[in-house]
This record gives C-alpha cells, structure tokens and sequence, in this order.
C-alpha cells in the first residue's frame, strides 16, 4: 500500500521524490525541516487499456511505469536521460526529451493534477479547472503546491523497441547540420559532443536518430536491461579530468567500427544509457558534480551554438557527458525549460573555479537569449536568472503569490533565486 500523501503534506513545505535533481529543488530552504519524500506513494489507480489513461500517485517512478506498461504496447510519451525520476517530479520539472520537436514536454500530456496547496485545501487542478496553478505547477519545481496524483496520457507503440541510426560526424558543422536536418523526419535526435576535441576535429560526435520500431524490425521478444556494472566506490577527486575525459571520447566515437549503423536497440539503452552503470556519479569523487543545461535559442542562429560549445573546450574541466538536443516550441509551463533551439547540457566536476565557468557560460546564455534548466542547476546566481526570465517570471510570481501569499512552500532553491525567506 502506498504512503498517504494527503495526510502527510497538511504541514509539509516541500515535496521530494527520488532526489536525482542534480541541485538543490528538492532540498529544504535554511531553517525549513517539513520534506515530504513521495517515493512510497508510488500506486498507479487506475488505467484505460482503450485511451492510455493512467492515474498514479505522485511516487510513482518512471522506472516502474515502463516496467509495467512497456510490455503492455505503452509507454510515457516524453522520456528523460533517467527513469529514476517520479510522475510528480516530471511535472515539477515539466520534463523533456529526445523528442521534445515533436511531443514537447511532459506537461503536454498531464490531464490533471491533484494538489494540496498552501492553504490546505485539497484540489483536482486542470486547464479549465484552474488554468493559472496548472501552468504555473508545470516546471515550477514544488513551488506551487503538493502534487498527490497525476493524470497522464500514455503513448500507444508500435512495439517495445526503438530503430536507431547512429552515424559518425567528423566535424561539428556536419554534426549540427545532421541535428537540424534529422529533426525534421526522425522523431527523436541526439548528438553527443567530444568538448575537448580540437583543431579540424572541434565539435566531432555522434549524431543518433530514433523512432518506435515497427513490429517487423523489432525483435520477438522482450526488450531487457543487460547487466549492471556498477562504480564500487567514490572515485579521487582527480579521477575526472581532461586526459581521462579525452580517452573516454576517444573510445565512445570509435566505438563502432563503422561511420553509420542501425537496427533495433532498447528502450533502455536509447533513453537512459546512464541508468545502466549503478552509482555512475561516483566517479565524480566524493565533491561530486552538477550538471549546466543552456537552450541557445534558433534566432541566435548555430553559429552562436559553435561559440558555446567553444566556450566549454577553451575552459577546459568538462565531465563525462555533453550532448545536443533541438527544442521545439515553448510548452505551457510558466517556467518551463524549453524554446525553439539548441539545448546543450554539459556535466561539470564539483572543483575550485566552478561558480566562475558557470558565471561566464551564464553570461554567455543570457547575451543571445536563452535560459537555462532549473532541475539542473546549482550554482546559478539570482541576477542571471531574473535576467534570463525576465519576461516570464513576474507572472508566476503573480500565481504563486496568489494560491501562496506567505511562500510557505519553499526550497533552498527558491531561496537562492527567488529570494525567499529562510
């Protein structure tokens, strides 16, 4: 049986799921203690095997849903790069994926939501119930209320398989070519970058292109996850560095043989190649890692994604995973991540010199009008934020304010870049 949500959050200020924000939205403001952790409310209430409507508690994590509905022909319709992650968490952070051109966010799939606000009251919050909450709790990262149950529409499949091309990319003209031109027929695209490629070599990677495979490209059987290496233990903190990092690359791009390849692969592997290594992170040492995630915006143009991109090889001290993504239209969400553009996330190791990259990759996104993702961000200072959301961020002031007059709800992020009390 799951835990009891709506018990348990009558005097609770924030709401924490499977804590694998990579900063610090999930973790209590200064001289707050009230965290509610969702993850044993985690029962799915009911499904329609017609519509792909299912109803779960806020706990439920991505990983069970696709253990349960996978097999089923369903599946979420929006995948992060992990599927330890809760319904409730995907909302709060109004998720996106390899797809986002083509499904956007999450929140372009919740029906509804049910929510305990400030207040205490208890509520069913829709588009037309509450069209103000319900946008601003998309991306609004626990900010808004306490997210009991959602509503979500699944995707039907065409099998549990993906088809993927991978195809080798010398250059990074040829790579961000391929991105833009593979988003226009592949519903889900990724590159991956070597940062520390130089000369004729700047920007190589590995542009990959998927889609549901069809039932007579997929294998017979059932998609499983292979065998979990794991890291045993917390790495030196000098584990992580440039010529450790470079020969990581240089055996990720050489990894097949050949320049171009396809066929069908996991689902596990193509959305969460990560989630395969247990306790990866420890690599980073016991300082860790945070991760920066900037959109560049289209009407910046690539050139501007090349200068960016640059920016990170001539700093040096990248971590293990850089990749580029194409963003579609902006989502409902009045803080949500995603506009029209390039998403570039990048993993930093934790080490001294740290706020002074992330300052300066800031100033870089806010100069071509871009902005960045809060559930990964850690180190970003209030003044680039409320630059880069200066347009959006007086109204979900305005919403928050209104269900939240006394910012009862409140994390260690909001005190770092909306000013709330401690």
């Amino acid at each position: 049986m799951g835990t009891d949500l709506e018990s348990l959050t009558r005097q609770a200020t924030l709401s924490r799921g499977l804590g694998r924000s990579y900063g610090d939205a999930s973790l209590p403001a200064q001289g707050v203690a009230e965290v509610v952790g969702t993850r044993l409310a985690d029962r799915m209430l009911a499904f329609d095997e017609q519509t792909g409507v299912l109803r779960a508690q806020a706990g439920l994590s991505l990983h069970d849903l696709a253990r349960t509905f996978l097999p089923r022909g369903w599946f979420s319709p929006v995948s992060p790069g992990t599927w330890y992650v809760t319904l409730g968490g995907m909302v709060a952070s109004d998720i996106h994926g390899k797809n986002h051109h083509v499904a956007g966010t999450i929140g372009r799939h919740v029906r509804a939501l049910r929510m305990r606000v400030a207040s205490g009251e208890v509520l069913e919050v829709t588009r037309s119930s509450h069209p103000d909450l319900f946008a601003a709790t998309l991306g609004g990262m626990g900010l808004t209320g306490h997210i009991l149950e959602v509503e979500l529409q699944l995707q039907k499949l065409s099998s549990p398989w993906i088809w993927r091309e991978s195809i080798q990319c010398p250059s990074f003209d040829e790579l961000l070519e391929g991105v833009a031109q593979s988003a226009e027929a592949w519903p889900q695209t990724v590159a991956w970058i070597d940062t520390l490629a130089t000369g004729k070599h700047l920007g190589k990677g590995v542009l990959m292109r998927g889609r549901w495979a069809r039932p007579e490209e997929a294998p017979a059987r059932q998609p499983r996850r292979g065998l979990q290496p794991t890291v045993p233990f917390l790495a030196p903190s000098w584990a992580i560095n440039d010529l450790t990092v470079r020969a990581i690359n240089f055996a990720y791009y050489h990894k097949q043989i050949v320049p171009f390849v396809e066929g069908p692969v996991t689902p596990h592997s193509w959305f969460t190649p990560l989630d395969s290594i247990k306790h990866w992170s420890r690599a980073y040492g016991r300082r860790g890692f945070t991760q920066h995630q900037a959109v560049i915006p289209r009407e910046a143009g690539l050139g501007k994604v090349r200068e960016y991109c640059e920016l990170i090889a001539k700093r040096g001290g990248t971590g293990l995973l850089c990749v580029l993504k194409d963003c579609g239209p902006e989502g409902e969400g009045l803080l949500s991540f995603p506009k029209p553009g390039i998403s570039v996330p990048i993993d930093l190791p934790v080490k001294p010199g740290l706020q002074d990259f992330i300052d300066e990759l800031n100033r870089f996104v806010l100069d071509v009008g871009g902005r960045i993702y809060l559930t990964k961000d850690g180190f970003t200072r209030r003044e680039h934020f409320e630059a880069m959301e200066a347009d959006r961020l007086p109204r979900f002031r305005e919403v928050r304010r209104t269900w939240d007059p006394d910012l009862k709800l409140r994390s260690a992020m909001s005190q770092r870049l909306l000013g709330d009390p401690g």
